[in-house]
């Protein structure tokens, strides 16, 4: 696919991954998919009954988007422990510290592994793992167990590992949440985090797995709704310009896909509103921006951004970069709409992931 082939408002959609409000497909995802070729969707746990119903609703969507250009992100968030979305015919798989903790690079891998072939067979192409971001507090801190360590050799080692299988066993694996959600004892589901530490600390601890990642073969990098002092201002990273292109693109010379953590979460909705934040990440330089408002709001956020292109306020060029860059990595992972996914055999797959979990004592 040629992007000059693609028209402004195709392009912008490819720049958008939404979420879904039910376990069907209402108008409102119909309208995206059709009208607004968005670039993706993620689903979560709340989106089916069934282990079958999610299948069934993974090839419905595809089906939807078969008459557009460009096939779809069908994107998820699975990570284990306490972050699992998959129906509850799947056993779940230890959270990733409780992993880490044995040592075991290979039960590391095992992890992965299961997780992609769980997920690709399913109909995913895309996952929000691993968490690169250093333990520092409690087991239910917003990152805690879901760290892979406690220290950034830790983190960087297991991480990496984690990512690469899933890279090489077909699903885009995006590292998640740069700078390092680690550094701050809030939540950034519920109010907007403050880093107090100097850029140079984060540079020299929290930043580093994802700079090993990055010389590792990062393909997507999640930004956190983070805000580092005397850095991102007023904004926190995923909203502001002058972080992601001095400290990522600049900085780790990433020129790989960039995608903001999600804007539907409280601190973002409620301090800048969603039309303004979904302006404001386009203008950061995000390449994929996630969101779930409502329909009204959705629509109107995108023929904001179209209306802002047309008029020269927000540069073409700056759009075809990021399209681009999303572009490649869908020819990279062969992403296709026509592929019809039935699924894996369940049972087997709950005997793997016993294993683990034996091995993982729980």
């Amino acid at each position: 696919m040629e992007i000059k082939e693609l028209s402004i408002k195709e392009k912008i959609g490819q720049m958008v991954i939404i979420g879904m409000d039910t376990n069907y497909i209402t108008d409102r995802i119909k309208n995206m998919i059709q009208k607004y070729k968005i670039g993706g969707i993620i689903l979560y746990r709340k989106n089916f009954k069934s282990y079958d119903s999610m299948v069934k609703l993974i090839n419905e969507l595809k089906e939807l988007n078969k008459n557009n250009k460009i096939p779809m992100f069908i994107a998820i968030d699975q990570e284990g422990g306490r972050v699992n979305r998959m129906p509850k015919e799947l056993k779940n798989l230890p959270a990733a510290n409780k992993v880490a903790n044995k040592k075991d690079i290979e039960l590391v891998k095992n992890t992965a592994q299961i997780t992609a072939k769980m997920l690709y067979e399913s109909g995913f192409n895309m996952n929000f793992a691993p968490v690169m971001d250093i333990k520092r507090f409690s087991e239910n801190h917003v990152v805690g167990d879901r760290a892979f360590g406690e220290n950034k050799d830790d983190v960087s080692k297991y991480a990496i590992e984690y990512m690469k299988q899933l890279q090489q066993n077909n699903i885009i694996s995006v590292i998640k949440h740069f700078p390092g959600h680690g550094a701050t004892k809030k939540d950034s589901h519920f109010s907007l985090p403050i880093i107090n530490k100097k850029i140079s600390e984060l540079q020299n601890d929290d930043m580093i797995p994802f700079k090993n990642a990055i010389d590792e073969g990062a393909d997507a990098i999640l930004i956190g709704h983070l805000v580092i002092k005397n850095v991102t201002g007023i904004y926190p990273a995923s909203l502001s310009r002058k972080f992601i292109y001095k400290y990522l693109r600049k900085g780790y010379r990433y020129n790989k896909v960039i995608v903001t953590d999600d804007l539907k979460m409280r601190a973002i909705r409620l301090i800048y509103g969603p039309r303004f934040a979904f302006k404001k990440a386009f203008e950061a330089g995000n390449d994929i921006i996630v969101f779930r408002f409502n329909k009204d709001e959705e629509q109107r956020a995108l023929d904001k951004i179209e209306s802002l292109v047309k008029t020269g306020k927000i540069k073409e060029n700056r759009i075809n970069k990021s399209v681009k860059r999303i572009l490649k990595i869908k020819e990279k992972y062969n992403i296709s709409d026509s592929q019809n996914f039935e699924g894996i055999d369940v049972e087997e797959i709950n005997k793997e992931i016993s294993k683990i979990r034996t091995k993982c004592k729980i």
